[in-house]
């Protein structure tokens, strides 16, 4: 069905039924309400997509989600679709592993994208180019990539690890771990720079640390290594869900009192951390200001789309619970 039929069957003119369905439009109540009745019977709907290609923005945004699997970022991505329904925006979600990404990335530029936000991770340098000629801007969010056109959210990694260090020290705690994701993500590094960092200052070194991928059973598997093989009396890890599994080993195989003998602090502060059963201590990366921000910059871009690029950095928050 087409508005020429809504038309010709309520007996008005072509442009009467875009009116009707055009908030702010002038149109006689009467007959507006003839015209919605007469397109629900027909069962007509206008093409919002098409509608909004008439203007400048098509409110669609493309969202590349990464792992979601990853219990930060799927309630990461849940507020943000959630903040960007609320500004009516419609958002495109692609999941998946990198290589499923890449592809996916390029078939998604197909569409006209108001924006195109990178969670976490990084994307091919052609791709950001592919989207500075499609004039498609890019928001990255968990990392910080210097190219036009591009504003970044980030957390004060390093910050976090070190506001986590100092904590453990003055309990302390003089023998540290350390597990990490995998070595080429930025966060791990920095996360990692923020703990040696501040056992220098004290002249500390990190006794050993391990790599794992960022899931409660890579964590699980290091800290059987580590505490089988090093006296520790503190573990800090890059990320909540690790932490978790670190917890679990101390406590479950290796029978370690936590924290009486050993810390445990994680990074993220998922719904899961609370839980009575972890009470864990960590080190918040706060989705509601980072969403905030997200939305700022998305607004400010499509306002001013040669605006300068933008880095908005955020604070981290020390959650102090039971595992410290």
């Amino acid at each position: 069905m087409t508005a020429s039929d809504v038309a010709k069957a309520a007996g008005v003119s072509r442009s009467a039924v875009s009116r009707a369905f055009t908030d702010g439009a002038y149109l006689d109540d009467a007959k507006r309400t003839l015209i919605k009745s007469t397109a629900l019977q027909l069962g007509y709907q206008p093409n919002a997509l098409a509608a909004s290609l008439q203007g400048n923005r098509t409110n669609l945004v493309g969202i590349i989600a990464g792992d979601l699997g990853n219990h930060y970022d799927s309630e990461f991505v849940a507020q943000l679709v959630s903040g960007l329904n609320a500004a009516n925006k419609w958002p495109l979600v692609l999941g998946g592993s990198e290589a499923v990404t890449e592809e996916a990335i390029r078939s998604v530029l197909h569409f006209p994208l108001d924006v195109l936000i990178v969670r976490g991770g990084s994307i091919q340098a052609s791709l950001i180019d592919d989207c500075a000629k499609l004039n498609i801007p890019v928001i990255f969010s968990g990392h910080v990539v210097d190219a036009p056109n591009t504003d970044c959210v980030s957390c004060r990694n390093a910050m976090g690890t070190a506001l986590a260090t100092e904590l453990l020290i003055a309990k302390g705690r003089r023998a540290f771990g350390y597990v990490g994701g995998p070595p080429s993500r930025t966060s791990q590094t920095e996360r990692l720079t923020g703990v040696t960092s501040q056992l220098q200052k004290h002249g500390l070194e990190l006794v050993a640390h391990r790599h794992a991928d960022f899931t409660f059973e890579g964590g699980s598997l290091c800290a059987q290594e580590l505490l089988a093989a090093y006296a520790l009396d503190a573990i800090i890890c890059a990320n909540d869900a690790m932490a978790l599994g670190v917890l679990s080993a101390a406590r479950i195989i290796d029978k370690t009192a936590v924290p009486r003998d050993l810390s445990v602090i994680g990074f993220d502060d998922i719904a899961m951390a609370c839980w009575p059963d972890f009470n864990l201590t960590t080190i918040r990366n706060p989705i509601e200001q980072t969403v905030s921000e997200i939305l700022r910059l998305l607004e400010a871009r499509l306002e001013d789309p040669d605006k300068a690029k933008e880095v908005s950095m955020i604070d981290p928050i020390l959650i102090e619970r039971g595992t410290h």
